[in-house]
């Protein structure tokens, strides 16, 4: 029987406030596994599927470099960006408009106990909407998330990663440019790689695609990958 998750799209957000409304949920899951282990009791542990775009903004996670950010604090007031350190997995990228970003607060109990599957799950997801559109993509071995050409020295990026678990519930997400402005990858080494391109759906296709079409086919595919029924 597929698993129920509440999906809900936050439309264009503030950074800040999707944190702290993603923390607030997490804690919350967190918080009643922990009151099930100590009154063994089993009460069913909620799971959402959240997308969203943001305002602007760099995050850097906690095993990133800050130098891997080329701007100062005058470069991102006259770019109207934020930058955050954060404590999801990976190094620095970037959020704007054009973006899907997807925060899967689950708990993997509820599904399979393996992060890397889990990785690997969403990476499909993305992998299998591009593939709708007519673009081939696949994965880099050694790195996360979604790339284009990753056999050849044109690999470019284009669904970046990162993730937090604890006791088996996650946060965090995926970036997946669809019609982002790549020019504010420029002020980054993206993931702290400085030898790869980035690129969006908008830029392989020569057109921008319909937001809410992209939303809808990454929806039905992360929820058939991981036998979730949305609601």
């Amino acid at each position: 029987m597929n698993k129920k998750v509440e999906f809900i799209d936050w439309g264009l957000t503030d950074y800040q406030d999707a944190w702290q409304k993603q923390e607030a949920i997490f804690e919350g899951t967190v918080a009643l596994k922990t009151q099930n282990r100590t009154n063994n009791t089993q009460l069913e542990t909620p799971n959402y599927l959240v997308f969203c775009e943001h305002s602007h903004v760099y995050t850097l996670g906690k095993s990133g470099h800050p130098e891997n950010l080329l701007l100062d604090e005058r470069g991102l007031l006259e770019k109207k960006a934020t930058y955050y350190k954060i404590n999801r997995g990976g190094d620095i990228t970037y959020h704007g408009p054009g973006q899907i970003v997807g925060y899967p607060i689950l708990d993997l109990d509820n599904f399979f106990t393996d992060i890397h599957l889990y990785l690997r799950k969403l990476e499909e997801a993305v992998i299998l909407t591009l593939a709708d559109f007519g673009i081939a993509a696949g994965r880099y071995e050694g790195y996360t998330g979604v790339w284009l050409d990753a056999d050849n020295d044109k690999a470019r990026k284009i669904c970046a990663m990162g993730v937090r678990c604890s006791r088996w519930v996650t946060m965090h997400g995926f970036a997946f440019n669809v019609n982002t402005d790549l020019d504010y990858f420029k002020n980054i080494v993206p993931c702290g790689i400085d030898d790869k391109d980035v690129t969006s759906m908008q830029r392989e296709l020569g057109y921008a695609p319909d937001m809410d079409v992209v939303k809808a086919k990454l929806k039905d595919h992360i929820a058939s990958l991981f036998k979730m029924e949305l609601f």
